[in-house]
């Protein structure tokens, strides 16, 4: 019998790669998407897609999603809080691991490590250190369909947002921007792909510009910076 585990799951082109991973090994049963979504906007955190498309990727993947709420830009104490709670009940429903689509952010790691430890909670990184150049291209060349729904003022401009992912876009980076986005350039949104039953449709909505400042962000990171969105519409109703 294989050892059930969570997902932790974006809904963008790294949690994919990892999913199917870990699908093809077929060495855990998974058994949630397990992402965080803000509460005030019903979001996913950081990638400001609508859960309504979170829900539809969960449907056409074919596993249960699981959504954990927490406040728009969340101090640590409380981010730490929702997980405990959060990964406590999915230890006491039977599982034994949490998968995620991290590649080579040392300190990302070992929190995370560290807070699975507290609930006896097995880490798995099926994409760590995996060359970002392989992985984009592995990525494109499976025939997954990801779009670019944030970028980082400070890495990219405007331009970037709304664009899909394909050989040309990655051409098309700044040769200090990793191709995957691991250190924060880029987030996206997957809409396609070899772990789909069948694309989720959508329509491009309008551009914007956010700012975040948290005062609890270390020096360089990603809250303390300006980002542009591209806002995604459901082209289907979410029961």
């Amino acid at each position: 019998m294989k050892p059930k585990a969570i997902f932790h799951w974006s809904g963008g082109k790294d949690s994919s790669l990892s999913l199917y991973k870990v699908l093809q090994q077929q060495d855990y049963e998974v058994m949630s998407l397990l992402t965080s979504v803000s509460e005030q906007y019903q979001r996913i955190s950081m990638h400001g897609v609508r859960t309504a498309l979170l829900h539809q990727q969960a449907e056409r993947i074919g596993i249960p999603l699981q959504k954990m709420q927490v406040p728009d830009m969340p101090s640590m104490d409380a981010y730490d809080a929702a997980m405990f709670t959060t990964l406590s009940a999915c230890k006491s429903r039977g599982a034994e691991a949490a998968i995620y689509g991290d590649i080579f952010l040392e300190d990302l790691r070992k929190y995370r490590e560290d807070k699975l430890a507290e609930v006896d909670l097995k880490p798995v990184f099926p994409l760590w250190k995996r060359s970002t150049t392989d992985l984009i291209r592995e990525f494109i060349d499976l025939g997954f369909k990801a779009i670019l729904v944030c970028v980082s003022e400070k890495q990219l401009d405007k331009s970037f947002v709304g664009r899909i992912i394909d050989h040309d876009f990655v051409k098309d980076l700044p040769a200090d921007v990793d191709p995957c986005g691991e250190n924060g350039e880029y987030h996206t949104f997957v809409f396609d792909g070899p772990i789909f039953q069948q694309p989720v449709p959508f329509t491009k909505g309008e551009i914007v510009y956010r700012r975040y400042d948290s005062t609890e962000a270390k020096e360089g990171s990603p809250f303390n910076n300006g980002f542009w969105f591209c806002d995604l519409i459901p082209s289907e109703t979410t029961v």
